[in-house]
């Protein structure tokens, strides 16, 4: 049997079938070099019973999912604020078009693209208003710019 390196963990661990293992303990008992890596397993496996998983601490616990929490509410938040604004505006734009659908003379194309145009904008104007407020918020360099 030429040297069975790989062997020698399942043997330190007791998991080789009867067979195998016999044959392993009958190498161990001629060759120096697999005793010796032998040895290192077991000393390996016992520094390895020594250590412990220190258990995070209830506190730790506690800020990880008040983070998490936080994060979800923000998220929430910006999503209500947006549709909030989306509405409003929308609201405000409908009652300003009001004044062009009740215009006869105006061809219905016309009224279609105004109204296409303000709720463009609206939502346009959304997601800008709130893409700068979020960078501005994460962005480390917009606070070290002077201007």
């Amino acid at each position: 049997m030429r040297h069975p390196e790989e062997l020698l963990s399942a043997y330190a661990d007791g998991e080789l079938p009867q067979d195998k293992r016999r044959e392993v303990e009958e190498h161990l008992k001629i060759c120096e070099h697999c005793r010796r890596e032998l040895e290192k397993l077991k000393k390996l496996e016992g520094i390895m019973g020594k250590i412990k998983v220190k258990d995070l601490e209830e506190e730790l616990w506690r800020v990880y999912w008040k983070s998490v929490y936080n994060r979800i509410e923000r998220g929430v938040g910006w999503i209500l604020f947006s549709l909030g604004m989306i509405i409003l505006l929308s609201w405000g734009g409908i009652e300003l078009l009001k004044s062009v659908f009740s215009d006869t003379t105006i061809p219905l194309l016309v009224k279609i693209g105004v109204v296409s145009t303000v709720f463009g904008l609206v939502v346009l104007l959304v997601s800008v208003v709130r893409e700068r407020i979020w960078i501005s918020r994460d962005d480390k360099y917009s606070r070290e710019v002077e201007k």
